[in-house]
């Protein structure tokens, strides 16, 4: 059974595996560093479909599918799936899975959605309330422009600070303990909500590292660990601007140097020379896809042993900024440990 080893901090008795990851992705994301390691590429943004809103719907679907091919089940054989994306009342999540014979609880918490689903199907799984379990978070660039700031057609300039959104999903299959090799969750931690008055909808990234720093400083506290002991730090959207900040609260509060552990799936799914993508990635599917794509198969390989993912989300509403309110923030984060 899971116990308690500090305030939000869970570690599992029967760590849950990872069997089976995908993750799909748009035009854009397919021109970056990560080009060739996605399960399925759509080089039209619409997926085929008629709407952003549907193509997005399209993106978790094939996610999906990927992933519980490569867990080498059926969706039938699936005893929940946790998921959630950006679209008001995670529509995309709950519109992908109304086909799908599987149960479904749909979670929010931003971009740390998906950080926040597989900290949920550990904690289930490890209890023995379910034996096989699935999530998944997508985004789309088009259909978050849309909600959050201004539709594309109106050809409005972003700002120097903003992120792109990206038009990616990624899903992973998790079952209960087993002595097969495979990436294991073995602990979890569910963060604060941390507001430090950032009003600015562009500024995502200042908004959410105060909330990525809590978390990790949190969970280094708690489990009586250094950044040392790890082989990555990985953050979920904070890209340029707010990997310097998370960067410098380390020095400023710890006197630790992040720099060469730490990585932000914001900077690692795009090109920021080469691509007009302002100051990084974000959305849930960027983190969900970097994982998917690119951590685990280099924790398969050996590459990497022991990774601290934090997912980053920034908690503002489409209404919320034009009605004055700052833009709250949280981090989820899971330890996966190739053992």
């Amino acid at each position: 059974m899971a116990k308690r080893i500090a305030r939000s901090i869970i570690e599992f008795n029967r760590p849950p595996v990872i069997i089976g990851q995908a993750a799909v992705a748009g035009k854009v994301e397919t021109e970056g560093p990560l080009a060739g390691k996605f399960s399925e590429v759509f080089m039209d943004e619409r997926v085929g479909q008629p709407t952003w809103e549907k193509a997005e719907i399209a993106l978790q679907q094939a996610a999906i599918k990927h992933a519980i091919a490569a867990a080498g089940c059926s969706a039938g054989d699936i005893d929940l799936h946790i998921g959630g994306d950006l679209m008001n009342q995670c529509a995309a999540t709950n519109f992908a899975l109304r086909d799908e014979d599987i149960p479904f609880a749909g979670v929010y918490s931003a971009c740390a959605s998906f950080a926040q689903a597989l900290a949920m199907n550990a904690a289930l799984l490890d209890g023995g309330g379910l034996q096989l379990a699935s999530c998944c978070g997508s985004s789309h660039f088009c259909s978050a422009e849309k909600q959050f700031r201004y539709p594309l057609e109106l050809g409005v300039l972003p700002t120097p600070t903003a992120q792109r959104t990206a038009t990616a999903a990624g899903a992973i299959v998790l079952a209960q303990a087993s002595d097969t090799p495979q990436p294991r969750i073995t602990r979890a931690i569910f963060g604060n909500v941390i507001d430090m008055g950032v009003t600015d909808p562009s500024e995502m990234g200042a908004a959410m590292a105060p909330a990525a720093w809590d978390t990790l400083r949190r969970f280094l506290q708690g489990t009586n660990t250094q950044p040392a002991d790890y082989d990555l730090i990985l953050t979920g959207d904070l890209s340029q601007i707010g990997t310097q900040l998370l960067h410098e609260l380390a020095r400023q509060q710890a006197g630790l140097d992040l720099a060469l552990l730490h990585r932000d799936c914001g900077l690692m799914l795009y090109d920021l020379i080469a691509q007009d993508v302002g100051t990084g990635g974000s959305g849930v599917g960027c983190s969900a896809a970097v994982l998917c794509a690119e951590i685990l198969p280099r924790m398969r390989s050996g590459e990497l042993s022991r990774v601290l993912f934090i997912g980053t989300g920034a908690l503002l509403s489409a209404v919320s900024p034009l009605q004055g309110e700052s833009i709250p923030a949280v981090a989820h984060g899971v330890l996966i440990e190739m053992t």
